[in-house]
């Protein structure tokens, strides 16, 4: 069976079950993994279904998935762009990294920069940069959400607001085609604003999985931040509006 044939089905038994299994399918079908694999990796390409660890789902507006089956998608990309990202925060800067398994991966490339001084609420980024002794790690408190790692709420704006930050490094769970940054739980979304508005640069991270997301609440413009680092080249006119805003925009091929 083709292609052409497999993938309305695979797509009929994600409305029908909620996931398929990479497993699953190639039994179903009578293909080989790797024929499965490819045929999920074209259907999210389309913005149809989004991988997850051993298998997809279907892409979802209101509802976010899981933070471990996000930690292992797109690795290779996240990897790309927290590097580059990463090689425009000089040493000695005021810091603040948010939620998110993107601006974790900045973390982990933060290892090696000397008297860093970072501010997060992200309890996942404060333990991976515990092993660079050159860097002073405050927390932002507030509401642990304990699905990520996350810190939320009033408290957590509130602690942000003391500070001026060089740069922030954020992320976001969707970005549409108006350019503006989107993402799921209205507690975090505020906070993200409060980053925005303390920082002297903002640098968001995101892979191009997330142009091909909705999510309910806006966290601004593209028109708001100084750089945007992802792994594709920008969907439709979003690189001439980046261009009139002044955003840079770094591609990591």
């Amino acid at each position: 069976m083709s292609q052409t044939f497999r993938h309305p089905e695979i797509l009929e038994i994600a409305r029908r079950e909620g996931k398929v299994t990479v497993e699953g399918l190639a039994e179903h079908f009578g293909v080989t993994l790797q024929t499965i694999r490819r045929d999920l990796s074209d259907l999210a390409e389309a913005g149809r279904l989004e991988r997850v660890h051993g298998g997809a789902v279907l892409p979802s507006g209101t509802t976010n998935i899981g933070y471990e089956e996000r930690r292992t998608l797109f690795m290779a990309a996240k990897q790309r762009i927290a590097k580059l990202c990463a090689a425009d925060i000089p040493e000695g800067a005021s810091v603040f990294l948010n939620i998110g398994t993107s601006t974790e991966a900045v973390a982990h490339e933060l290892l090696h920069h000397r008297n860093l001084l970072v501010v997060t609420n992200n309890m996942n980024v404060a333990n991976i940069l515990v092993a660079n002794s050159g860097c002073q790690i405050i927390v932002a408190g507030g509401q642990l959400r304990r699905t990520d790692g996350g810190l939320v709420g009033k408290l957590t704006s509130e602690a942000i607001a003391q500070f001026k930050f060089d740069v922030a490094v954020i992320g976001c769970s969707a970005l549409d085609e108006d350019g503006d940054m989107l993402d799921f739980d209205i507690q975090e979304v505020a906070v993200s604003q409060t980053i925005v508005a303390q920082s002297r640069k903002v640098f968001l991270v995101a892979d191009h999985s997330k142009f091909k997301r909705s999510a309910p609440a806006r966290i601004g413009s593209l028109s708001d931040i100084d750089a945007l680092y992802t792994d594709r080249p920008l969907p439709g006119d979003l690189t001439s509006r980046c261009r009139d805003w002044g955003v840079g925009v770094v591609v990591a091929d």
